[in-house]
């Protein structure tokens, strides 16, 4: 099929991506999008409805800061920062086994277009990303529950903010399985270009989201114990919703245990994939319980500056990560079927993307970000520091989302060590520059030091992409990463 058609494949037997009627007929579409559509028409598919979906997602966050703040309590804002790196943790067990096991399946797919025998790996793939993350969710959580107490400390809570923070990461630990669950099959519909069952999953769980707020913050009076109740539940509908569609409709994977598998055609892939979502997951910890306590020197006005300020910029910041997430599994699949002119029109198009809508949104948000942010905060201290703080994390953005279509460059053909490099980067150069930041220049530099750190880390990803172009180039004609590394070092010996 040529890739200028503007129509659906026809459903034949004959197609590779055949389906039966009915609802089938739309995962067939999904696939279209993959393997032939014209790449803008592909794009706004995969991209659109994900960048939706991660906006809904950063204006409810912004709304339940919005709930906190009601309550005229800086602690429980600094508690909601403070906790911020669970979510990291969660990102780092779903990331392992959804972005490695989703880009997999991707490549997977795109091979089977010349291959029918690899579409068979994919059930396997999908039952050990799933089961693997929740298994592993639930020894993390169980962990994170037993030493509580020093988990707390260690997250930076200090006086008024370590009660409200103990409680909020008490819940949030208890769901940690479930909202690993979610991360990982999220990237697994996603990989089959479901993109727009993932915005329906998405927005309905913060939809869902927002009511339990409502009534755990302002009915029941929960506080964060409420805010960190009410993502869990979301979430659970999420795997509930996520897994009934792949079940139903999904060709090719199945979630059922006994298709889980320790074989290294599976676990190698995925984990050299998703091993640097583990790194990133990890650094982001390690950041953040360092720019937490850097922060809380200066008290919680700093730290409830900085909370508000990093929901805000997520809109933006969200849309961009739209793009980048949205157009892995169209860059894996075109890379297993080999389709050089595809991969490169497709990262063409995602690059200008992500330029012009970097420069626009972070212009207008921040012309505005005095307006906006006083409709969370009354303190003028604190609308001082978190205008600074906003300015900086929005031109943290535009580099970050090359930084980020570069990553996902290297996980969708999977180059393991170029996707390992840029997720531990960030961590790598960001401590050593917010320490000496401290020292320096004060708050100033603590607030500055993101904006150099992934300015440095897009330098970073030009390097290794220019380093790694061969190495891609010849996996597109072998078919898969593993192959072209073999055939490489046998071209150099």
């Amino acid at each position: 099929m040529s890739t200028t058609d503007l129509t659906p494949p026809d459903q034949s037997p004959s197609s590779p991506v055949a389906q039966a009627p009915g609802e089938a007929d739309a995962v067939g579409t999904n696939r279209w999008y993959l393997s032939s559509a014209p790449i803008v028409r592909a794009l706004v598919h995969l991209c659109v409805p994900m960048a939706a979906a991660m906006i809904v997602g950063a204006v409810y966050n912004v709304i339940n800061a919005g709930f906190i703040g009601s309550l005229h309590d800086n602690a429980l804002l600094a508690a909601v920062t403070l906790g911020t790196p669970i979510l990291g943790l969660v990102m780092a067990v779903g990331g392992v086994f959804g972005v490695g096991g989703g880009a997999l399946v991707s490549r997977l797919l795109g091979a089977a277009e010349s291959d029918p025998a690899e579409a068979s790996k994919v059930k396997h793939v999908s039952s050990f990303a799933v089961w693997g993350a929740v298994i592993t969710g639930v020894v993390l959580g169980a962990g994170g529950l037993v030493f509580l107490g020093p988990l707390v400390s260690l997250l930076g809570a200090a006086d008024a903010a370590t009660s409200a923070t103990t409680t909020y990461v008490a819940v949030m630990l208890a769901f940690v399985p479930v909202l690993a669950a979610a991360f990982c099959l999220e990237q697994l519909v996603r990989a089959e270009g479901a993109s727009r069952q993932v915005m329906v999953g998405l927005v309905a769980s913060t939809v869902a989201n927002l009511l339990l707020d409502v009534l755990f913050i302002l009915v029941l009076h929960w506080g964060v114990a409420g805010v960190a109740l009410a993502t869990g539940l979301a979430n659970l509908g999420v795997v509930a919703y996520f897994a009934t569609w792949l079940t139903r409709h999904s060709e090719h994977m199945s979630l059922a245990p006994r298709w889980f598998t320790l074989s290294g055609d599976v676990i190698k892939p995925v984990f050299g994939v998703g091993v640097g979502e583990l790194l990133q997951a990890s650094f982001l910890i390690v950041t953040s319980l360092v720019l937490n306590n850097l922060a809380a020197a200066y008290g919680d006005g700093p730290l409830a500056a900085m909370g508000v300020a990093v929901r805000i910029a997520q809109v933006p910041e969200f849309l961009l990560m739209g793009v980048t997430l949205g157009i892995l599994p169209l860059l894996a699949y075109a890379y297993g079927k080999g389709d050089r002119g595809r991969l490169v029109a497709a990262l063409r198009v995602a690059g200008l993307t992500v330029g012009g809508l970097g420069v626009l949104f972070s212009t207008v948000v921040i012309l505005f970000r005095d307006q906006v942010f006083s409709a969370f905060v009354s303190d003028p201290a604190v609308l001082t520091i978190g205008a600074t703080i906003l300015t900086a994390q929005l031109v943290a953005m535009i580099a970050n989302g090359f930084a980020g279509l570069m990553t996902s460059l290297f996980q969708a053909t999977g180059r393991a060590t170029p996707a390992i490099v840029m997720s531990v980067s960030q961590g790598v150069l960001f401590i050593p520059i917010v320490i000496l930041g401290n020292l320096w220049f004060g708050l100033a530099g603590i607030i500055w030091a993101l904006t150099v750190s992934e300015v440095l880390v897009c330098l970073v990803g030009v390097g290794l992409l220019v380093a790694s172009r061969r190495r891609i180039e010849n996996g597109l004609a072998d078919g898969s990463p593993e192959r072209a590394d073999q055939a490489l070092e046998q071209a150099e010996a």
